[in-house]
């Protein structure tokens, strides 16, 4: 499909630099075969007792490090990582990095250029063994390039979800951004499962398509785990007729990576760079909350795909002219897979 058909234009004045506080005050919209207005916190309305509710419960690390390559200031965005303490990462700038260099971020924090990809992203390798001590130290929160400010100490606790277990993502799984504790108390109350799966989300994330049509585009791949016990407790909400619910695009694309052609869901622990466009046949998942996306991305694909690309453009006409809070510390939607029903 041509790239340009997930293309719309956005008023900066719309792009979220704050959370909503608290953060179940955000607004939500429901798409189904009707557009209604509503709040995060009235979620459990839109649920029902048998339902299972998936979350993503990777942690974010403070994944942006400022450093010095002699004097010349380099600005890395670690991406993955890819064995010990090698991470291929972003660089600013790239091109003047040479293999060998070393990259000072503290006296006591340094890193070495072992190669340069033709993506044109770079190898690290970090000398320190207590690396994660020392990321906390000295790492910023990797804010989206789209809020142009620097992190400050609220966005310690802001850009992490409030059940944050396993770290390793650099970019925050937003859609449970939206959660407290009082919602998810609200939610057991129901009746609903809650599981968890893991997919640390990688620097790609906020990647635009530059390929003219999706099947040149060569998806990022990211690293997923679902337990045993997450898989058999959703197979059976499933058989007893509960709806899977699939707390954004990072959940969702864990379970559609790990569920078979019978739509049994498998346990899992690798990778996965599934790419959801529309025609792809959900085997799981019927039902999707999550924030507004980024034109040309592909998770917009993703939500085109689940729900309709004409019922996407219209519910973010909608929502543009109705001042909804767009992106990562945005408002956020709830989408009815296209062949389901609101009843």
């Amino acid at each position: 499909m041509k790239t340009s058909l997930f293309d719309f234009d956005l008023p900066e004045s719309l792009i979220a630099t704050e959370p909503a506080s608290p953060r179940d005050a955000a607004r939500l919209l429901i798409i189904s075969d009707v557009l209604q207005d509503s709040f995060i916190r009235d979620l459990p309305q839109f649920l029902k007792a048998g339902d299972v509710v998936v979350f993503n419960d990777t942690r974010v690390i403070p994944a942006r490090l400022l450093g010095k390559r002699g004097d010349a200031k380099v600005e890395i965005l670690l991406h993955k990582c890819r064995q010990g303490q090698t991470w291929q990462c972003f660089a600013k700038p790239a091109k003047r990095l040479k293999i060998g260099d070393e990259i000072i971020f503290a006296p006591d924090f340094k890193a070495q250029v072992i190669e340069k990809l033709a993506s044109g992203e770079v190898l690290l390798k970090f000398s320190e063994d207590n690396f994660y001590t020392k990321l906390e130290l000295y790492g910023h929160m990797p804010l989206p390039p789209y809020i142009h400010r620097g992190d400050n100490k609220t966005d310690i606790a802001n850009y992490q979800t409030v059940y944050a277990r396993h770290a390793g993502s650099v970019a925050a799984p937003t859609a449970g951004l939206h959660f407290t504790q009082k919602l998810l108390d609200a939610i057991d109350a129901m009746g609903v499962t809650r599981a968890h799966v893991t997919l640390h989300v990688g620097g790609g994330t906020f990647l635009p398509v530059k390929a003219e049509d999706t099947d040149d585009h060569v998806m990022h791949s990211e690293y997923a785990t679902i337990s045993p016990e997450t898989a058999d407790a959703i197979n059976r909400a499933r058989v007893s007729g509960g709806r899977v619910i699939a707390v954004g695009t990072t959940s969702l694309r864990t379970l559609e990576s790990a569920t078979d052609k019978n739509g049994v869901l498998k346990d899992f622990c690798g990778e996965t760079d599934i790419f959801i466009t529309p025609g792809y046949k959900f085997k799981i998942v019927d039902m999707l909350l999550t924030n507004f996306h980024l034109p040309r991305s592909t998770l917009f694909m993703l939500v085109s795909a689940f729900a309709g690309l004409e019922r996407m453009n219209n519910a973010y006409a909608h929502a543009i002219t109705n001042r909804y809070r767009f992106y990562s510390y945005g408002d956020a939607c709830l989408l009815y897979r296209r062949d389901q029903s609101t009843g």
